[in-house]
């Protein structure tokens, strides 16, 4: 391992080949269970054990015990709290960004990046705090006032995935933290060391503030510690962010028992390039949306969808931006590409290349698996882009790398249907200087996408507006705007101040 890796692991509190289960609330063992190797260079950074069942209990009681107090503390005062934490994630920006690349693969720029959005959404939760706000009603029946108001719903189970290993816990735990609920957080196993970096810098904001350390548990485990959360009726809403698959799994077990969930699957995002695009602007944002972290964003960009009249200028442009592209070390900011995630996600790669040959593609960049003593991880590969048609079977899947789909159209009402005729809904762009085709992309005629981009490509959203996408993409919303009622149950409260008891309706039961 890097000594500069090893510095930073020291500087974040998590000591080499440690599991970190000292760190708070944290449902782990000693032992070597789960290893975390890096895509970067295929080291093995540190090891830890995987939580029992008779340790993921205790947790949850942990987590009961600290929300019986938590929700009683005002909600400018959690607030304050969220500040705080905040502040200690500014000051740690540059080791835990350095950490989020080197564990997971993607470039030093995305990993900061990714802090800034959890530095981001934690001043966004810290104004939330001072408008949890209700509505209030007339009444029908005289001297009586209705008014609603929302309530925290308790123990919060999130499970994140590795593509945003500490974001999508923030824009969760951020808010859910403000509206007075406690956390049980079950990253993804593929990068423990980043959500124990977490865990520990937040870990010292409760203590300095002497707040209860079961307000946020981490869980270390694999699939299994997922069903856990699932299926226990403590949990009073899972928020799930992976694969589609997975989202049904979780779906299910917490329909079940009537639970809440927040979904935020995968997503087939498509940039429209109109004739009346800006063609400097849509290179720029489509190489970003397909290459950035490596093609392991939900939102990255999937499928090109282009005009006829500049289909062939595009496709030529795009071929020459891909040969400009620097594959390597993402810790080097001189390089656009890192790797892929593991092997198992290179094969996913190859086998998606594979597929699409057999079913007519034909692709003007080639793919593979890049060789040599800068690639000895073997997680490197090749962005390509294959010419298409939108139903191919593999068009028609995610695969989680860095391909990208050309697919022609004729008029805006076709390319909007190729656009939406995927199973998921996730993010959507048109790239067009023509206010008539911008309009009627963004309408009730056109993406069906929980997010739709008028020049600007699919991925980099901000947290100021709600997350989240329709269809197989699971329908949930998470970061901005309203998202903060996902983690509350509403109560409608009538006030009687009259001395008569008149009912609704105009019923009269007189006794």
């Amino acid at each position: 391992m890097k000594e500069s890796i090893r510095k930073i692991l020291e500087e974040l509190g998590i000591a080499e080949h440690n599991t970190g289960w000292s760190t708070g609330a944290t449902a782990g063992r000693p032992g070597n269970e789960l290893e975390s190797f890096s895509p970067v260079d295929g080291q093995l950074i540190a090891a830890t054990g995987l939580a029992p069942r008779d340790a993921y209990d205790a947790l949850v009681e942990t987590a009961q015990s600290a929300f019986e107090h938590w929700r009683t503390v005002p909600a400018p005062k959690r607030g304050e709290i969220v500040r705080q934490l905040g502040d200690a994630l500014r000051e740690k920006k540059t080791s835990l960004g350095t950490l989020v690349s080197y564990e997971m693969g993607k470039s030093l720029q995305e990993g900061l990046g990714e802090v800034q959005e959890m530095i981001d959404i934690c001043d966004f939760a810290v104004g939330l705090s001072r408008q949890l706000y209700g509505l209030t009603m007339h009444s029908e029946r005289p001297q009586h006032r209705m008014y609603e108001q929302w309530h925290p719903l308790g123990v919060v189970g999130i499970i994140s995935a590795f593509n945003f290993p500490v974001a999508v816990w923030s824009w969760n735990a951020a808010l859910a933290l403000v509206c007075g609920n406690v956390c049980v957080w079950k990253p993804s196993e593929k990068t423990p060391l980043t959500a124990i970096a977490c865990q520990t810098i937040l870990a010292g904001v409760l203590a300095q503030n002497g707040a209860p350390e079961g307000m946020s548990c981490l869980l270390i485990g694999g699939r299994e510690a997922g069903t856990w959360l699932s299926g226990d009726r403590r949990v009073a809403l899972v928020s799930a962010t992976g694969s589609t698959g997975m989202g049904k799994a979780v779906a299910q077990a917490v329909g079940g028992r009537l639970g809440k969930v927040l979904l935020e699957l995968g997503g087939n995002n498509a940039i429209i390039v109109s004739q009346h695009a800006d063609l400097d602007m849509a290179v720029i944002g489509a190489v970003f949306g397909a290459v950035g972290t490596a093609g392991q964003r939900c939102t990255s960009t999937r499928r090109l969808i282009v005009h006829e009249s500049v289909y062939g200028q595009f496709r030529d442009r795009l071929v020459q931006a891909y040969g400009q592209l620097r594959i390597g070390d993402p810790l080097d900011e001189q390089n656009h590409v890192g790797p892929l995630i593991d092997r198992a996600a290179v094969s996913a790669y190859e086998a998606a290349i594979e597929a699409c040959k057999e079913q007519g593609g034909r692709f003007v960049v080639v793919g593979g698996v890049l060789q040599g003593a800068d690639f000895a991880s073997g997680c490197y590969v090749q962005p390509c882009i294959a010419e298409v048609e939108n139903g191919f079977e593999i068009v028609q899947h995610e695969t989680f790398a860095p391909i990208l789909y050309l697919i022609k159209y004729r008029t805006l009402e076709e390319a909007i249907q190729l656009q939406n005729d995927v199973p998921q809904g996730l993010s959507s762009a048109i790239m067009t200087q023509n206010l008539r085709e911008a309009e009627l992309f963004l309408s009730a005629s056109g993406s069906d996408c929980g997010i739709a981009n008028v020049n600007i490509g699919t991925s980099g959203a901000e947290i100021g507006g709600a997350f989240g996408g329709e269809k197989d993409t699971g329908g949930g919303r998470e970061s901005g705007s309203d998202a903060w009622k996902a983690y509350m149950r509403r109560q409608t409260n009538t006030i009687n101040y009259s001395t008569t008891l008149p009912l609704a309706q105009g019923i009269r039961f007189n006794v």
